[in-house]
């Protein structure tokens, strides 16, 4: 693990990289930050198990499918039920996106009906984020295209690890430009982490470089959402907001499977970062079975919707 590997290449992009970092505490103790994290589960989790709150997570998913196995009509499909949701339930706010491959893009934009639900990608080589450069943006291009409203990336993992951060942000600050106005949400996949200075670290590059959203995972075999990785994120995410003024949302995502899990995320959102960040616009959820506990929760008998 190069946990703090710097090229010494002498060059301008780099030393504003290391200078960035600098101007942060990346120096932290794992120990120091799971007892943070224990703490708030133990003394504030239970005060935010509401109905109110209930209906906010389920409200700020990220409703997703990314299988093998979809396909057209299955994304169709999938679409077809948020916009039954609506119908059926307008009392109770929507999901925030449906999240696809690039390739169903179309399909949502042509079938989704439901007001204010936008229709999100994963682009840029997902889940490895290994391939060209002129692939990665390509994707996102025709994915913008096609009606996409947000994109989400992975970081490359492998640069970032190897002290190559110019790259690594370069890859981000193009895929931002070619993003514009469309929201930017970036993977950090901090399961390949291992170190919460690390996780810092890549938040705090990620969103030097233009994220809109720091997404702590792909779901995809590295290990997914964590409560220890969300506490550092969201306080490099209050430590930028203070210094840039530039408010970065926060999206876990990858293996939450119960509700007492998204009410975990949404305790270190509300305890580290405040009020200002419970909305959809700052907050995400990225999972599809959450949908049905929440609603499970929130009807009082077994629900599955979607």
């Amino acid at each position: 693990m190069q946990e703090d590997a710097i090229n010494n290449n002498g060059s301008e992009k780099h030393d504003k990289y290391a200078e960035t970092l600098r101007q942060y505490k990346t120096d932290l103790k794992d120990d120091e930050i799971q007892q943070t994290v224990n703490k708030l589960i133990t003394e504030k989790v239970e005060e935010n198990n509401t109905l109110d709150v209930k209906k906010l997570l389920f409200h700020c998913i990220d409703l997703t499918t990314l299988k093998t196995t979809d396909s057209d009509v299955s994304v169709m499909n999938f679409t077809k039920k948020v916009n039954a949701f609506d119908n059926e339930h307008p009392d109770i706010p929507n999901v925030a996106a449906i999240c696809v491959y690039p390739n169903f893009a179309e399909i949502v934009h042509d079938t989704l009906e439901a007001d204010n639900v936008n229709i999100a990608c994963v682009s840029g080589g997902f889940p490895s984020s290994q391939t060209f450069m002129e692939v990665k943006v390509a994707e996102t291009a025709m994915a913008l295209h096609d009606g996409a409203d947000e994109i989400d990336i992975v970081i490359s993992v492998g640069k970032f690890l190897s002290g190559e951060y110019q790259e690594m942000c370069d890859e981000i600050d193009e895929l931002k430009e070619t993003c514009g106005k469309h929201t930017l949400k970036v993977i950090l996949e901090t399961g390949a982490f291992q170190t919460a200075s690390n996780i810092k670290k890549a938040t705090v590059l990620a969103m030097y470089s233009g994220a809109d959203f720091i997404k702590t995972s792909t779901g995809k075999d590295i290990p997914g959402a964590s409560p220890f990785a969300a506490l550092v994120m969201c306080q490099a995410i209050k430590e930028y907001y203070k210094k840039s003024g530039r408010k970065v949302g926060f999206k876990p995502a990858g293996g939450i499977n119960s509700v007492h899990e998204a009410l975990i995320y949404y305790t270190i959102v509300k305890e580290v970062l405040g009020e200002e960040w419970l909305n959809n616009k700052l907050f995400r959820l990225g999972t599809s079975r959450l949908a049905n506990l929440l609603l499970s929760d929130i009807f009082g008998q077994e629900t599955k919707f979607f």
